[in-house]
């Protein structure tokens, strides 16, 4: 449409009358105009005309109709200049070519933002392993997971990610479960224990009957609580359509009243150029422009600050929420275990336990494994060679140290070997973390304390919002122990414990019936439903692929303090989007009735060459204006100590 635009513009006759250049003599350049604006009606004007139609069909005018208006009526009447029909002031060629230029390229930056997304349930459909594993006739043969019926039974190996919701008949494993369930500790499963589709059994091997497939599995579900969860989304009003369908009642009313008044008066040559004048001035370039380009700074300005915005309305929102609901692991903790305190009998020294521990778990591929063999270099401790490493799923390991047998394991090692707990481990058990006991040839020796390491950031954050006025609340699929002890950590205002996929979105929707304002920050597939309810969805980039689909906003790093860039990029955008739209429409309130002629009385009507400068100067100030958001710096511990005051 630009390269039309150029030739339209140059060669109409009324754009060299207000410049003063004169149009070569040329036969059938006058014509070129005409032929060029028409194509460029019919091409370029399409989106428009379209849109123009649907916002006439539901009885609510907005841009689109407010653009079709004018473009239509600038085509009619440049066509009746052009054969004589009308003054020869009605050229409008090349206002119509430079109105469809401009609102293309605001309605092109526009779209590009909105297309920018991915598909929620291709990426929760690739939890499912590719290829399960049948048993036939006491053969195992290698199908697909769509292949599967009720009733099969599957071989699930270590590692292995189970391909349908089912119940273990052999086998115990420890399953990671969450992806699923949000639970940052893996979940004992043995047999007549049932297991879902998309987990995954970390240190065992299982054989599971398959109890649900397709459609009826939980990963299904979750799959539906999307879908349902986007579709019903609200859908915020636009503040350029708001002030689009303002500004076409405006026109069309001025419009009328100026065709009335000077038909009135006795002149109805004037009347025609002045209505039309009226009409085709009421289209808005600015406004046009005064959203998109905001919106496209903005954008670009989050994602240096680490801040992907996938959907522009959630960004306008994000400045009106009170509540920020954050899942507690992978997001306000590292979702990882970390040694957090260690105990030893008298006699025995603390370090001397951590030594031994990692020195039997330095052969085992579990999450406790190999925080311990961490825990254990990060204190510079010497770590014995082992040997005779076997490990027993839901109970623990044992090897050969230096001599002795040392074995690590949970509460079931305590039971099989009729021992007890040391002291210490009660508080730890009030404070929701993971116990595991150190035996030295049959003997409790020490005890190790593992809990989901609060992220360092998190304080921070927590504590600007708290500055910002709004509440901080957690939600996690963890126990009520685990979740009051980061609570109370981290100061937040409001938990909720042992909530199950399916009850996340319902969590998100009771504190929204209760008249809050939601944004829900999470990273699993867990998250995801609760995400696509929420107000503003912001998904921690380093989870999973469902959940950064599911939301509006990406945090690309995983630092919590980075919902606070998004709050002060929200408030700063809405700020810039206000001042552009009230000069924008203001340009409109203020020409139109000039144009209409309602200074006539003292020997003033706006040309319309004024006008049509007037238009180009509210375009450019609305374009510097949106610059100013390039300063924003929007690294979130730059926000964090702004608001802070640190």
């Amino acid at each position: 449409m630009l390269v039309l635009a150029v030739p339209t513009v140059a060669l109409s006759g009324m754009f060299s009358t207000i410049l003063g250049y004169p149009l070569p003599q040329v036969p059938g350049l006058t014509w070129v105009s005409p032929v060029l604006g028409t194509m460029m009606y019919v091409w370029g004007g399409q989106p428009f005309l379209a849109g123009g139609a649907a916002e006439l069909r539901s009885r609510r005018p907005g841009m689109m109709l407010l653009i079709a208006l004018a473009i239509t009526v600038a085509f009619v009447a440049s066509w009746g200049a052009s054969i004589g029909l009308l003054h020869h002031e009605l050229d409008f060629w090349w206002e119509l070519a430079l109105l469809i230029v401009i609102m293309l390229l605001g309605h092109w930056i526009e779209m590009r933002s909105l297309a920018q997304t991915t598909s929620a349930l291709d990426s929760l459909a690739a939890l499912l392993p590719d290829e399960a594993e049948r048993l036939e006739d006491g053969q195992v043969v290698t199908v697909s997971p769509a292949d599967l019926v009720v009733g099969d039974t599957v071989v699930v190996r270590p590692g292995g990610s189970i391909p349908a919701d089912g119940r273990v008949i052999e086998g115990r494993a420890s399953m990671d479960e969450s992806m699923v369930t949000g639970e940052s500790r893996t979940v004992s499963r043995t047999a007549g224990e049932t297991v879902t589709a998309g987990t995954v059994a970390v240190d065992s091997g299982l054989r599971v009957e398959v109890t649900a497939i397709g459609q009826d599995t939980a990963l299904a579900g979750i799959q539906r609580l999307v879908t349902d969860a986007q579709s019903s989304s609200s859908r915020a009003q636009r503040l350029a359509d708001t002030a689009a369908g303002w500004l076409f009642w405006f026109a069309l009313g001025a419009a009328a009243i100026t065709a009335v008044v000077w038909t009135v008066i006795g002149l109805p040559d004037t009347a025609v150029v002045r209505t039309i004048t009226v009409l085709v001035i009421a289209c808005p370039h600015a406004l046009g422009l005064a959203i998109p380009l905001v919106v496209s700074i903005a954008t670009e300005r989050a994602a240096r600050g680490g801040v992907l915005v996938k959907d522009r309305l959630a960004l306008e929102s994000m400045r009106t929420v009170d509540t920020v609901l954050f899942d507690k692991t992978g997001t306000l903790t590292k979702g990882e275990p970390v040694v957090s305190a260690a105990s030893a009998v008298d006699g025995y020294d603390v370090d001397r336990v951590l030594a031994v521990a990692a020195a039997a778990e330095a052969d085992s591929e579990h999450p406790l494994a190999r925080a311990i063999v961490r825990a254990a270099a990060a204190k510079h401790l010497t770590i014995p060679q082992s040997r005779d490493f076997s490990s027993s799923p839901a109970v623990g390991v044992t090897a050969s140290v230096n001599g002795s047998i040392i074995r690590v394991g949970g509460p079931h090692l305590l039971t099989e070997e009729n021992a007890q707990e040391l002291p210490a481990a009660q508080q730890w058990r009030a404070d929701g973390a993971i116990i595991l006991h150190v035996l030295e040839d049959d003997r409790v020796v020490g005890a190790l304390k593992l809990a989901d390491e609060v992220r360092p950031e998190s304080r921070d954050a927590v504590d600007a919002l708290h500055a910002l006025g709004r509440q901080v609340v957690m939600i996690t699929g963890d126990a009520e122990a685990v979740a009051q002890g980061v609570a109370r950590e981290l100061g937040i205002d409001r938990y909720f414990a042992g909530v199950r996929p399916e009850d996340k979105s319902a969590t998100v929707r009771q504190l929204q019936q209760e008249g809050h304002k939601v944004a829900m920050v999470g990273d699993g597939v867990n998250d995801a439903p609760a995400l696509a309810q929420a107000d503003v969805g912001l998904a921690i980039g380093a989870g999973t692929d469902v959940a950064i689909a599911s939301a509006g906003v990406i945090l690309a790093g995983d630092d919590p303090r980075s919902v606070l860039s998004v709050i002060e990029l929200s408030r700063a955008a809405y700020r810039k989007m206000k001042q552009n739209l009230w000069w924008a429409a203001g340009y409109n309130l203020l020409s139109v009735p000039l144009a209409a002629g309602v200074l006539a009385p003292v020997g003033f009507v706006l040309p319309m060459s004024v006008g049509a400068i007037l238009m180009s100067l509210s375009t450019i100030v609305v374009a510097v204006n949106a610059q100013v958001l390039r300063r924003l710096d929007l690294r979130p511990e730059v926000t964090a100590r702004t608001i802070l005051g640190r």
